[in-house]
């Protein structure tokens, strides 16, 4: 996966020495008695012109000039630490959930629940919960206490089929709502990989996963976790959890389904999804602007799940924070309000097709349109209501941890090493850095 990496959902973390750089108590210019904000997010063109919409109609509803800042994925970290360690703070500006305990704790962001809570402009009871909660932070724990930030979105990864490839196998489509067993995923699988032109070599894969993005919903299905309930424990040196890295190992080892490392590196398997020689591939509402230019039809399901027999998957957020320095603190809540709630800025932002409706509301009637792709919108709410979660790394001080995981399987990916070996070899070094976190965190 490349451009659709849900890297474009959470942001890089600070660790607290480089957060403590800035001062973070300097405002962030000199106050000329204007009403000027500024606003800096991340993203691509579509993006930008969703966000160019709304805060135009925004400053006219508004004595407020906003002064727009806007970077790639790639570099929005880099240069907010910047901005930070030079004092110069946006007023208005993106965090992921990873953020927001070094984020409070050394004075980045602004408590805004007092604003939030009694405001007339939104109704907190219309956001979803997931997006409002990941915000959250009471001194211990994120997803409870105060809010720090409103959600720009919630992104549900969901998981995609080539309708028009199974069509021509002459495979039963799949169900909506009853996922594929582990075994069943892999027979239709089996099925599409196939060598279509008769030279010799396969091109056409029944999958092709990223294991960073796309190990936990196979994990969380077979019962397993990466931590335990007062996320003091990693967990991953289990049975289950083993089980289920083995066998998304042996997509590609064992059954052969997936392209080889060689296959993958001529070629990633998001490019061959774009394609049309991938028959599942995840699908998440970031990607539907450019997934709109497809030429076969598609659609999305739920993930196949293991022993527990249930789906799972996972949403990524953003959110919209404001400054603590800022010379402006009602009218930067009303901006977060306004690009959050406002139903014509959310609206430009899913015209746009970089994300669902942040209101609930409105999500219900987007979803309820089954003329436009994918036919099925209803699951990305299924996930956002029901059953997803969030990131591993992402409520906790930082995710050095659940980085470690990935950081040496590729040995398991190649068939060099068994999943139990590595998650045991795995689960001291993570342990380590989860509490050295915690520490950070002073839980």
């Amino acid at each position: 996966m490349t451009k659709s990496r849900p890297m474009a959902v959470t942001l890089a973390l600070f660790t607290a020495a480089g957060l403590m750089l800035g001062g973070c108590s300097a405002p962030t210019g000199e106050d000329t008695g204007e009403k000027k904000l500024t606003f800096m997010f991340r993203g691509g063109e579509d993006e930008k012109k969703a966000y160019e919409k709304a805060v135009a109609q925004f400053e006219a509803e508004n004595d407020v000039d906003v002064d727009i800042i806007v970077t790639t994925a790639d570099q929005y970290a880099t240069k907010l630490k910047a901005a930070i360690a030079g004092k110069q703070v946006p007023d208005v500006f993106y965090i992921g959930p990873g953020d927001v305990q070094a984020y409070v704790q050394n004075g980045i962001v602004k408590d805004i629940t007092e604003y939030v809570e009694g405001s007339e402009t939104i109704d907190l009871d219309n956001i979803w919960e997931y997006g409002v909660d990941s915000y959250r932070y009471d001194g211990k724990r994120v997803g409870e206490g105060s809010i720090y930030a409103l959600p720009k979105d919630v992104g549900p990864f969901s998981f995609g089929y080539n309708k028009t490839m199974l069509e021509k196998a002459g495979i039963p489509l799949p169900d909506k709502d009853k996922p594929y067993t582990f075994d069943e995923f892999v027979a239709a699988a089996k099925k599409l990989t196939a060598d279509t032109n008769g030279d010799g070599t396969l091109d056409q894969w029944g999958t092709g996963l990223n294991v960073q993005w796309n190990l936990q919903p196979f994990v969380w299905s077979n019962g397993a976790d990466w931590l335990n309930e007062d996320r003091t424990k990693v967990t991953v040196d289990t049975p289950e959890f083993a089980e289920s890295l083995q066998w998304f190992a042996d997509l590609q080892n064992v059954h052969g389904v997936t392209p080889s490392v060689a296959e993958a590196q001529t070629l990633d398997t998001y490019q061959r999804w774009m394609k049309g020689e991938i028959g599942f591939f995840p699908i998440a509402p970031w990607d539907l602007s450019t997934y709109q230019k497809l030429d076969f039809d598609w659609d999305v399901i739920p993930y196949p799940a293991g022993e527990s027999g249930e789906t799972a998957s996972w949403i990524g957020t953003l959110g919209i924070a404001v400054s603590e320095s800022t010379k402006h603190p009602e009218d930067a809540v009303k901006l977060v309000e306004f690009l959050t709630a406002n139903e014509e800025a959310q609206q430009s932002l899913v015209d746009a097709g970089i994300q669902i409706p942040n209101l609930k509301d409105m999500a219900e009637t987007w979803a309820a349109d089954t003329t436009t792709k994918p036919a099925n919108k209803a699951e990305f709410l299924q996930i956002v209501k029901d059953y997803g979660r969030a990131l591993p790394g992402g409520n906790t001080f930082n995710a050095e941890w659940y980085d470690e995981l990935f950081t040496n399987i590729q040995p398991v990916l190649d068939g060099k090493q068994t999943a139990a070996d590595y998650l045991k070899e795995a689960q001291p070094r993570m342990q380590e850095f989860l509490d050295a976190a915690n520490q950070q965190a002073g839980n």
